[in-house]
Order: structure tokens, then sequence, then C-alpha cells
């Protein structure tokens, strides 16, 4: 797999047609923007952090690490997880883009972010 077929974006940034399969990867809706403004094809709250896990990094930088690792070990252990990871290797199989959207302000320090790099070890060879 391409390391360019998978991007993350902020769910409030424009969209663009070059984003292909646009999927929100949040648990919660994002504030002040609509669904038709978001314009998503996929909504996949279940692979998001807990609650409990997302409460406590709190988005604080010097929280990412333990909180990377965190979701990682909750991916692994998440049935949804799989399903989610085949869906998104069909959309590259069929040559889609596909952009993992996310609500957070830190386009470095969030759960988009460490859900590209767990799908991406887990895709390798498509």
């Amino acid at each position: 797999m391409a390391d360019g077929n998978i991007k993350t974006k902020r769910v409030y940034e424009e969209a663009e047609e070059a984003d292909g399969y646009r999927v929100l990867v949040d648990r919660l809706w994002p504030r002040g923007i609509s669904k038709e403004k978001a314009e998503l094809d996929s909504w996949v709250k279940t692979i998001a952090p807990s609650k409990e896990l997302r409460q406590w990094f709190g988005h604080k930088e010097e929280r990412y690490l333990d909180f990377r690792s965190r979701y990682i070990e909750e991916l692994d252990a998440n049935p949804d997880a799989d399903e989610f990871a085949d869906q998104i290797a069909e959309q590259i199989r069929t040559g889609d883009q596909v952009t993992l959207l996310y609500g957070a302000k830190s386009k470095t320090y969030n759960n988009a972010v460490v859900l590209r790099e767990w799908l991406q070890s887990r895709l390798t060879g498509i």
C-alpha cells in the first residue's frame, strides 16, 4: 500500500475531490459543522478512542505517546477495527484515496494520525 492512499484532515477543512472516501473517525460529532458541510461517506464511531481514553488524553501534547500506545491497544482488541480495516483496504483496492477526518485542533496529535499508522501497518501489501 502506498503511504499516500490514506491521509488525515480536519473535518472543518473544505472537502475536495482528491479526498476520495471521507470517513469521520471521532466518537462525537464535531461542533459547529453540519452533516451537509462535512460531506462524509461514512462515520465510524466504534473505532474511535474510548470515552475514558479521549477524556484522559484531553489533546495534551505531553500525553500523546501514552495516548498512542493505549489507543493502539484498544484498536487491537476492537473487533470493529478489523472490519473497518477491511473496508479501508477495499477502498484502496478500487483505487480510491481515503481521508480520515477528525475534529481536533492539532494536526499532529490526534486519534486520526494514530489510526492512519495502525491501518498502514495492517494493510501493507495491498
